[in-house]
């Protein structure tokens, strides 16, 4: 067994550990060993000297994220079968289906015991994003282990943390492949539809694998619906609609290379497709004055809150674009609402969309509350691992 150094706790905070929440915050410590270094491997213990859990050191609020509650060595083997039960548990729930499904996060940080490190699977190309600095030490460690889990259904491995590990880490990160190589942007398949995912410049790993099942909904709402999908990113709700049936669908977004792929995703589901009309435009200025043109609306916007203290601002945001969309939406019409914001708890959202509701003064009604997909657990004893919130509204 691999001796590590140990962390001490304060007594009596051992408790969230004993219940198996992997974060360890700095107020619980009682002392921190010489000489230690972010990313290090740590024991942590009680203030009897229990042994709570293994996991990385790191510098700021939480201390420690425990990916072990019992004392094993974090050695090839272990990396090995913590991937390979996250890649068995995607196979049980049928998301790698070659002639349907080949997209589906392959490992979600906390949900998955890997707390720190985030791998989206696109048709052979594992993309590993690392948000700690102990994720990014082992960074080609790791891309071993995928390869040596899935075999030849790994290609190639690209390690996407640049924007991700803790900048004060001083580890100066540069995205590239840690394994073979594959050009982008790459086809993949998502419910019979095909997308192209460019990981190497798009947001994110290259696609909001999360939204899968939401994408599917709305495509059983769409039919003789005109829609409008803002925040389209690469299209994957329009497509969604355009297969449903919609009678017309009009996809906005800021960026032009978002704009660039959804119209060439709606090209390659439906060639020649008359139906697809995209802006290229920010979306709050784009629901100003709408006519009431649209009776679905889909509002997917990035985490307008990555931070605690930007919360206040980011309620009202939410608030501000859903009472635009109620004002706006045709009577009849249905409105999918989401954030993406991990400190913006379920009820706090509810509560913003339930405030622009009241501005509009219409009468709405939710058909559906959503969350993440299969591929995305969370863990009972981690809550903020659900961070994708959304409802299903129906606006008289």
């Amino acid at each position: 067994m691999k001796e590590y150094k140990t962390i001490v706790l304060k007594p009596g905070k051992e408790q969230s550990l004993l219940r198996f929440h992997p974060w360890v915050f700095s107020g619980a410590v009682k002392h921190l060993p010489s000489g230690l270094k972010e990313g290090e491997v740590v024991r942590v213990v009680s203030g009897d000297g229990q042994l709570l859990g293994i996991g990385h050191y790191q510098i700021g609020s939480i201390v420690v994220r425990v990916f072990s509650f019992r004392e094993e060595s974090a050695d090839q083997h272990f990396w090995e079968e913590k991937l390979s039960n996250a890649w068995q548990l995607r196979l049980k729930a049928g998301l790698l289906s070659p002639g349907t499904n080949t997209v589906f996060r392959w490992v979600h940080g906390e949900g998955d015991g890997l707390p720190g490190l985030i791998v989206d699977y696109y048709d052979g190309v594992a993309v590993m994003q690392c948000h700690s600095a102990g994720m990014f030490l082992i960074r080609e460690q790791l891309a071993e282990a995928l390869r040596s889990v899935a075999g030849e259904l790994v290609i190639a491995v690209y390690d996407k943390s640049e924007k991700t590990v803790p900048f004060k880490a001083g580890l100066s990160p540069c995205d590239g492949y840690l394994l073979g190589k594959a050009s982008v942007p790459r086809g993949v398949m998502e419910g019979g539809n095909h997308f192209l995912v460019d990981w190497e410049s798009g947001q994110k790993t290259g696609f909001f694998v999360d939204q899968r099942e939401n994408r599917r909904l709305v495509g059983q709402y769409a039919a003789g619906r005109k829609v409008l999908n803002l925040f389209c990113y690469t299209g994957g709700f329009s497509v969604y609609a355009l297969q449903g049936g919609a009678v017309s669908v009009h996809s906005v977004d800021a960026s032009a290379p978002a704009i660039r792929l959804t119209d060439e995703n709606v090209r390659i589901n439906f060639p020649e497709e008359s139906r697809h009309q995209s802006y290229e435009t920010d979306a709050f200025d784009f629901l100003r004055d709408i006519s009431s043109d649209y009776d679905l609306m889909i509002l997917d916007p990035p985490a307008f809150a990555k931070h605690l203290e930007a919360l206040p601002q980011a309620l009202k945001a939410y608030k501000r674009i859903n009472a635009r969309a109620f004002q706006q939406i045709a009577p009849g019409g249905i409105l999918f609402t989401f954030s993406c914001s991990q400190i913006v708890s379920r009820e706090k959202f509810r509560e913003a969309v339930f405030s622009a509701a009241a501005i509009s003064k219409r009468n709405v009604r939710i058909l559906h509350q959503l969350t993440q997909p299969a591929d995305h657990p969370i863990s009972i004893y981690h809550p903020e691992g659900e961070y994708l919130k959304g409802l299903v509204l129906w606006v008289e």
